[in-house]
């Protein structure tokens, strides 16, 4: 690393203690960036990385809520508006227990360069709650809900700050969200959220997006070499929306994906994923994947080892950060993977992206792979503002296009700086220079 990205870095590490995941998207960014410092000097002058890593907002507030039992519980708000230099801060909220403020600080620093990939003028933000949904009744999720955005509101509008789902958060949160939003304000500002009801606002193919996006990535790093997904086993990990999507797509395009997984094990499947038992499970009895393995004879589950220990062709990482280790990224080379597309944000260590790209396998990063999610979004907010709605197929095929889109930048800048087929470098310059550009145009602010 440059000694300049290696001071800045440690002043980062200095000014944001214990926020360890965030310490590490930045330094995955910055491993990319020496030979773009080196070309483009105005970039260090201008102090845009110091600038870049640091939120231009940070909002942390009370949450306060009752149970169904009359108990008043108290959860922590967050978000982080990172960057507004390409349009306003965009990106999801996220309801889990591990949230604190570094998670918000990293998802949001991925989401600035996601977003500037997509080619969309959005900028980037993230937001969340320690607060866990799971297990809890629809009246509790609500009342949390309706607390959390009683607060929030006074930060978002269509023009500054759009939320949209993550982990924790999907349709029925963004209804009860959307709704205190509305009677909070008096106004129905549809294009505040993204991810709504088809019935309210919402866009087809949006829930679909990410899990899509990815595989329609991992089909193009694939087509690269000469290689078709038809024919090729799959194993995805997770088995929330974004899995169970591009479990769906994958299988659409002739894959046989034959694991998934959750928080307690994972399943092996060999005779390929049944989606619409595995639906019927996740979405509409909120089950977990043993239940699947329990009425499904070709199934079984296992709590031993990891979903990446299955061979495959295909891995697509699409539960959370970290979860593909070094060990679990040599498993994937012996096992004989071809390609791993990332469907979470920063499920691969650095140490596990080494590994693979030492092998020679294609590796496509987050912010390049799973960007179908926002893009969509983006899709959303523009039928709102025009009061129109598309089609499943129409939306479909804009989203493929702005994933072939990205492909091809990320390989075109790592062809650019002499890295070919590092989609890594790729994904990381192009989404930096466009946002960095943009930041020396605006002036110091």
């Amino acid at each position: 690393m440059e000694t300049q990205l290696e001071n800045v870095l440690a002043d980062v590490q200095r000014r944001n203690p214990g926020e360890t995941e965030f310490h590490q998207a930045v330094r995955e960014v910055f491993d990319s960036l020496g030979p773009v410092l080196r070309k483009h000097p105005q970039y260090v002058d201008a102090a845009v990385l110091e600038r870049m890593c640091e939120p231009e907002r940070q909002i942390i507030f009370r949450v306060p809520w009752v149970d169904d039992a009359g108990q008043v519980r108290i959860n922590r708000g967050f978000r982080v508006e990172f960057s507004s230099v390409l349009g306003p801060y965009k990106g999801g909220l996220r309801f889990h227990p591990s949230v604190y403020l570094g998670i918000v600080k990293f998802l949001g620093f991925e989401q600035v360069f996601k977003n500037s990939l997509t080619g969309m003028p959005l900028g980037g933000g993230k937001g969340g709650s320690d607060f866990d949904p799971r297990g809890r009744t629809d009246g509790e999720v609500m009342r949390f809900c309706q607390s959390f955005m009683t607060e929030l509101h006074r930060h978002l509008g269509e023009h500054t700050d759009v939320p949209a789902g993550d982990t924790g958060v999907g349709g029925r949160e963004i209804g009860y969200l959307f709704g205190q939003y509305k009677r909070i304000t008096n106004r129905y500002e549809s294009g505040v959220l993204t991810g709504k009801g088809l019935t309210w606002g919402g866009s087809l193919v949006r829930t679909e997006a990410t899990g899509y996006g990815t595989v329609f990535f991992a089909q193009h790093m694939l087509a690269t070499r000469g290689l078709e997904l038809d024919g090729r086993r799959v194993i995805v990990s997770g088995s929330g929306n974004v899995a169970v999507h591009a479990i769906a797509k994958a299988q659409q395009l002739g894959a046989r994906v034959v694991a998934f997984s959750d928080s307690s094990g994972y399943v092996v499947d060999e005779r390929g994923v049944d989606l619409e038992l595995l639906r019927q499970i996740k979405e509409l009895e909120r089950g977990r994947v043993s239940d699947y393995a329990e009425r499904r004879a070709s199934a079984r589950f296992s709590t031993e080892g990891s979903v990446w220990q299955v061979p495959a062709e295909v891995a697509l990482p699409c539960a959370t950060q970290n979860e593909i280790t070094v060990e679990a990224a040599r498993s994937l080379v012996s096992n004989g993977v071809l390609a791993v597309a990332e469907g979470a944000n920063m499920p691969t260590t650095p140490q596990a992206v080494a590994v693979l790209q030492g092998a020679g396998i294609l590796f496509g990063p987050g912010k390049a792979a799973n960007a179908g999610g926002v893009a969509t979004s983006a899709l959303e907010m523009q039928q709102n503002a025009t009061r129109d709605s598309w089609t499943f197929e129409y939306t479909e095929e804009r989203l493929a296009v702005t994933m072939a889109d990205i492909h091809d930048r990320c390989v075109t800048t790592a062809e650019e700086y002499e890295a070919p087929g590092n989609y890594v470098l790729g994904a990381n310059i192009a989404g930096f220079t466009k946002v960095a550009d943009a930041m020396i145009a605006l002036g110091v602010v």
